[in-house]
């Protein structure tokens, strides 16, 4: 099989995906250039080949599909228009899926879109693959059918979590680290700014031994506290020894479709923390078990959700790890790869 992506932003949680799938057959990516607040390094092998869309005109993108005949083609969503017109080609010849993450609001744009997508969407994609129930809904009022919308569409790798899990389970039974973990861009939409106010005004208010490391770039100027450590961008292959030092994962974000950060940390035994617009909670966060929700943009509440888990005893934040890390085998590059088999039945 030729399984051909069509695709924006590659992240290595993607790949892990995509080489699974290379058990099946041969892997082929055209992606948009890298982010540079997300700048991941990215390897190839002979089953598995990446093509930078910048490379190429039209033309060019024509030629090199059809040198790849796909088996299938996945496409981010339809922001790309050249993407759409390339997939059309193939509609109704070969499997054409459409990947989707946005929440179904139900807003006056949205219902719009519902009426255009039986002249658009509808005759260039045959199937949709989403992340969860909420983009699920979307996708079933654009008018794909039960049958041809598969969820789970994004994966962690979790072989990779899992591992660091078991090796640091047992030191952190011993010495739970009192360190709230947040991995994200820094910009507004990740309410990042919101959540240095709530942790300042927290140890200002109830001084404790807790600390808050960032992981990650962007255009917001860290701010500067003595409890706060930026550490930047970090490789995947460099995280183990972040994860080893860090208890508690917080993502505040105003808007997350859905966060394939939050599976990595539930996979690494983080307890969570999580704003009420983090996609990702209906999968891996289990309310008062493993965690608590908040109100994005809310300051009293994430306030209040660090000092909930500030006074948590180390055995109940054991427990919710525990709790984290079940929860996280929901889903696996391996099921990710056979979801993508089932499209080509």
């Amino acid at each position: 099989m030729r399984f051909l992506f069509l695709y924006t932003e590659i992240a290595e949680y993607f790949l892990a995906c995509c080489r699974q799938l290379t058990n099946h057959g041969d892997v082929h990516i055209i992606r948009w250039p890298v982010n540079k607040e997300a700048p991941f390094n990215f390897s190839e092998n002979n089953k598995l080949k990446i093509y930078s869309k910048p490379d190429y005109d039209y033309k060019g993108l024509e030629n090199l599909i059809r040198e790849i005949d796909p088996t299938v083609i996945i496409c981010s969503g339809w922001i790309d228009k050249d993407y759409l017109k390339l997939t059309r080609k193939y509609f109704k010849i070969i499997p054409t899926v459409m990947t989707c993450d946005t929440h179904w609001r139900g807003d006056f744009r949205q219902r719009f879109a519902m009426l255009g997508s039986r002249f658009t969407l509808l005759n260039i994609f045959s199937h949709a693959w989403v992340p969860g129930d909420i983009q699920k809904k979307y996708v079933l009022n654009l008018g794909f059918k039960e049958n041809h919308i598969e969820k789970g569409f994004y994966s962690c790798d979790l072989d990779l979590f899992e591992e660091i899990y078991q090796k640091q389970k047992a030191e952190k039974e011993l010495i739970f680290p009192k360190r709230f973990l947040y991995v994200g861009r820094y910009y507004d939409f990740k309410g990042v700014k919101e959540l240095w106010q709530a942790f300042i005004e927290l140890q200002n208010e109830e001084p404790n031994e807790w600390e808050l490391w960032c992981l990650g770039i962007g255009d917001i100027e860290p701010v500067q506290h003595a409890k706060i450590k930026h550490v930047g961008f970090v490789q995947p292959k460099d995280l183990e020894t972040i994860i080893a030092q860090a208890g508690v994962f917080i993502l505040p974000s105003r808007n997350e479709p859905w966060g394939v950060v939050v599976h990595e940390y539930a996979a690494s035994g983080f307890p969570l923390l999580l704003s009420n617009r983090v996609g990702a909670k209906e999968e891996f966060l289990i309310d008062k078990k493993n965690g608590f929700v908040f109100e994005a943009e809310n300051i009293s509440e994430i306030k209040n959700a660090l000092y909930k888990i500030t006074k948590l005893k180390n055995a109940q934040l054991i427990e919710m790890s525990e709790v984290s890390n079940n929860v996280s085998k929901s889903n696996s590059p391996k099921m990710w790869a056979d979801r993508v088999l089932k499209f080509c039945i």
